[in-house]
């Protein structure tokens, strides 16, 4: 699988069903037992951002050199896990495996121990996980990027809680809402890995300064008006939307949302706590139309609803642009690097935050991966709260071309390779808890990410028709025939 189309599973929440010894999480668009896990070939290329182990080894011991899993302020010495193996699953492929092997490399280096991490067969992380924890010989460690996923496997009793270490790291270096993404039945079951920031907005600088845009959009009135400008000036479409992956429509969908519905209605929304018919949900597409329904800015729906994430990236950065704007999380940047398109991030291809609507104040919508542990390995537990630290995040964002970005707050930002990684891990730090997690990935798990259905197959109807009513109601049967849907935080 292509770094492009993992990060389309890790941030779009590609999962079609989830299976857990025994169980098949339900399809949210049929009600019925879900398919199997499912991956784009059109997604994103990167954020700019085996069989398991038994417990094997020497008894643990403190080491005596090399990096130490810490919070802020004190260190906790990495054990000595000499002549231990352990396995870990991802779906990372390229520079993007590469910066996570050295992490790995670094604790297997402190440690003694023998860390092994594989790519999912296929890129079908879903369904490769799902096989391995039904067929009884999980990976020691999963890395995954769906909240949902990780409360699916805690209810039915398959990972194994984060230690006090573990707990300790999460504590020190991450804001408190991450560590409640992770948290089932009052128990930590995932650390953070790394993070997009999903309320970015790239545009073409050169076509901003022909068109004469001197300043950038800061609420949603003004980015109509720009893109109308931009229009003006002969840029064919002004916003470029990659609506043939769904799951880009979803990330529209929930940046309007938050800011027009707030937060506790995002976190009731999230979990299917109001109904899709709820008048906020009204509001947010009535919103959303005034941009997907208006084809002086966005072009033809059918040829939206068609075109790739990849493409709408293409259509603002390439060498002949027929796009000034497109929105999606900072791995934009990297798709620019990947596709090869002539823009340079930082200079001809920047970014603003996501606009303020009717007042709203600022808000982030974040997706990121976590790491889960499934076994009793001794080296699982001191290589999650490894993976917690601000060394490990430096070595992660720091890889030449990973485009990681880190949510750890004790990172120095220096780590960060350019400027513009650098203002997007700022960004995603200095929100604090006044974020949340994308929606469709707490959803359960086909419900948010199988393609053609549930909300990315409603949203698409939505965006081809702007009909809000029927949306709404067939948003509603989808959800309403799904189980497993989280509880809001109170």
């Amino acid at each position: 699988m292509t770094t492009k189309a993992g990060r389309a599973g890790r941030h779009a929440g590609l999962l079609a069903a989830v299976a857990v010894a025994g169980m098949v999480i339900a399809a949210c668009s049929s009600g019925g037992p879900g398919g199997t896990g499912s991956t784009s070939s059109s997604a994103p290329s990167s954020a700019p951002t085996g069989s398991s182990s038994s417990s094997s080894g020497s008894t643990s011991q403190t080491a005596s050199s090399g990096p130490t899993s810490t919070g802020s302020g004190s260190a906790q010495a990495l054990p000595d896990l000499s002549g231990t193996s352990f396995t870990i699953l991802g779906q990372w492929t390229g520079t993007e495996q590469a910066a996570f092997q050295s992490v790995l490399d670094s604790f297997n280096k402190a440690t003694g121990a023998h860390g092994k991490y594989t790519p999912a067969a296929g890129g079908g992380m879903a369904t490769v996980l799902g096989a391995q924890v039904n067929g009884g010989t999980p990976p020691d460690i999963a890395i995954v990027s769906l909240p949902g996923s990780i409360n699916q496997y805690a209810t039915a009793g398959k990972p194994q809680p984060v230690d006090t270490t573990g707990q300790a790291a999460v504590t020190d270096n991450f804001a408190g809402e991450w560590a409640k993404l992770a948290t089932v039945g009052g128990k930590l079951y995932g650390v953070p890995v790394d993070a997009a920031d999903k309320s970015t907005v790239w545009y073409n600088a050169d076509l901003f300064k022909n068109a004469g845009v001197t300043a950038a959009p800061t609420t949603w009135a003004d980015l109509v008006k720009t893109a109308g400008t931009i229009g003006d000036s002969g840029v064919t479409v002004p916003i470029s939307v990659g609506g043939g992956d769904g799951w880009t429509l979803t990330d529209w969908f929930e940046n309007v949302y938050i800011r027009t519905a707030g937060i506790q209605k995002y976190d009731e929304l999230t979990c299917h706590a109001i109904p899709w018919t709820d008048a906020s949900v009204t509001k947010a597409l009535d919103t959303l139309k005034q941009i997907w329904g208006n084809q002086s800015l966005i072009g033809s729906p059918a040829k939206a609803v068609t075109t790739s994430f990849p493409a709408s990236v293409d259509n603002v950065f390439k060498s002949s642009p027929t796009s000034a704007i497109v929105y999606e999380a900072s791995f934009v940047a990297t798709t620019i690097a990947s596709d090869k398109d002539p823009a340079v991030v930082g200079k001809t291809a920047l970014f603003f935050p996501f606009p303020s609507i009717d007042g709203s104040a600022p808000v982030m919508e974040a997706s990121g991966d976590f790491a889960i542990g499934f076994t009793t390995n001794k080296a699982v537990q001191p290589f999650m709260a490894y993976l917690a630290s601000p060394e490990a995040a430096k070595l992660l964002v720091s890889y030449p071309g990973s485009g990681f970005l880190s949510a750890n707050k004790n990172l120095d930002t220096s780590a960060y390779p350019d400027q513009t990684s650098m203002n997007l891990g700022k960004q995603i730090v200095s929100v604090g808890d006044n974020f949340r997690f994308d929606m469709s990935d707490q959803a359960p798990a086909a419900c948010g990410g199988t393609p053609n259905q549930g909300e990315w197959g409603e949203l698409q109807e939505f965006l081809r028709t702007g009909d809000v009513q029927a949306a709404q109601q067939k948003l509603e049967k989808d959800a309403s025939a799904a189980t497993g849907w989280c509880t809001p935080a109170k």
